[in-house]
């Protein structure tokens, strides 16, 4: 009978050195890049557009995160039905889900603005009721078109979330004499979006690069900012590398907080 064979211990590999020659070149690269463009290019229109870059920049934020945050909320119970019932709420939902990720954002865009807003000022009692101030805005079709395509798309994912946590874990959960609504709250909830955080920071992430949308409809994002830059100083290459390099900071500070946030809730394995 021959003698078992014994597998050698795994090596971690080393970690590559930052400093290898083709990293070294890419690095040059980037670095002559980046004087090019401070050196050779216009940035004296920068100190006048300083503040409305900033209003911009606070703009996109708060339009972000309020409707990611509204969006994920209506987006659990969506989530939820279709994997509980009952079927009614169930197919309702799905059509929801289905026609909002079946359809371009800038058209509900346009469609809440120019359908649903026009249609508002046809009637008097809505333009002499309290809510008139805001309908006549743009800001809230901005934000509730972009609160159900966030919904609708994180909809989904809770769904296979919900649908993936173990059914033995449930199981457990009631056998120790648990309310639906505390197994909802303490077991299934946590588990599913401990299962469905990676695909929100993408999500988010894409979130974010689709708020430029409301610039269409007259909300002064930073893309609206920039916009305006472009229109006054008749400039083109520099407002749009400075709106790229916002963008990149944005979505760098989106990736480390979810970064973060996964560290400290372990996903592996869930």
């Amino acid at each position: 009978m021959s003698e078992p064979t014994t597998l050698p211990a795994y090596t971690a590999p080393r970690p590559r050195s930052l400093f290898e020659p083709h990293r070294i070149v890419l690095m040059a690269i980037f670095a002559v890049l980046v004087f090019c463009v401070v050196w050779f290019m216009r940035w004296d229109w920068l100190p006048n557009y300083g503040t409305r870059l900033a209003y911009g920049v606070g703009e996109t934020l708060i339009m972000l995160f309020s409707t990611a945050i509204v969006g994920f909320m209506l987006a659990v119970p969506i989530g939820l039905v279709q994997v509980t019932g009952p079927r009614p709420l169930s197919w309702l939902a799905l059509t929801f889900c289905t026609i909002i990720r079946g359809t371009p954002l800038l058209l509900q865009l346009w469609m809440l603005y120019y359908g649903l807003g026009s249609l508002f000022a046809q009637y008097p009692e809505i333009r002499q009721s309290f809510l008139w101030p805001y309908l006549r805005q743009a800001w809230p079709y901005g934000f509730t078109a972009l609160m159900i395509s966030f919904a609708a798309y994180e909809g989904e994912v809770m769904r296979g979330a919900f649908a993936g946590v173990p059914r033995g874990e449930l199981e457990a959960a009631e056998a120790f004499g648990m309310s639906r609504f505390k197994l909802f709250w303490r077991i299934w909830l946590p588990r599913a979006i401990h299962r469905a955080l990676p695909t929100l920071n993408g999500e988010t992430v894409l979130q974010l690069k689709a708020t430029p949308l409301i610039a269409t409809i007259t909300v002064v994002d930073v893309y609206g900012v920039i916009s305006r830059v472009r229109q006054d100083t008749f400039l083109t290459y520099e407002p749009l590398l400075l709106l790229a390099l916002i963008y990149l900071c944005l979505t760098g500070l989106l990736i480390w907080g979810f970064r973060l946030l996964e560290n400290r809730i372990p996903t592996r394995g869930a």
